[in-house]
């Protein structure tokens, strides 16, 4: 987290997942120096990050990949469209098949569906965090790309 924030971000915005719990610890702890706003469902997330876009502020979006799914028509025919590229953290349930069943779908096909729709993608690595952070946000661009950073294992 401490990363994104040197990066200028200062409103998050997403639905918990088991695997990003350590984040949304973060996110929702008494002393974040952020603006975290819980969202009820991923695309709604992508709508409160889309606005707090518009108004200036530098957002991120976390979610998980099912999640994705729900998200893919608003981040196709809103942000990418009107360019208000935004920048997702979404974890990679059912990766190796070692998921509930829901997921092994999602998770064997998350990368596949990244690349159909031109989303950049970056494998967060446990051991080397702020460099896959700092991968992503170069993919992210500035804004002028939706990117995504993927979370295998919990953080």
């Amino acid at each position: 987290m401490r990363s994104f924030q040197e990066h200028g971000f200062t409103h998050f915005t997403g639905v918990p997942c088991s695997l990003l719990k350590g984040l949304f610890k973060l996110l929702e702890a008494p002393r974040f120096a952020g603006c975290y706003l819980p969202a009820p469902r991923e695309d709604s997330a992508v709508g409160v990050a889309s606005g707090l876009t518009l108004a200036g502020a530098k957002t991120l979006v976390l979610m998980q990949n099912s999640g994705l799914g729900y998200s893919l028509n608003v981040i196709t025919s809103f942000t990418l469209i009107y360019d208000m590229h935004l920048p997702l953290v979404v974890s990679w349930r059912g990766h190796g098949g070692n998921d509930a069943v829901e997921h092994d779908v999602i998770g064997r096909e998350l990368t596949n569906l990244l690349d159909v729709f031109d989303l950049p993608w970056t494998v967060l690595d446990p051991q080397a965090p702020k460099d896959s952070a700092d991968a992503f946000l170069k993919q992210y661009d500035g804004g002028r790309r939706t990117a995504v950073l993927i979370v295998k294992e919990g953080v």
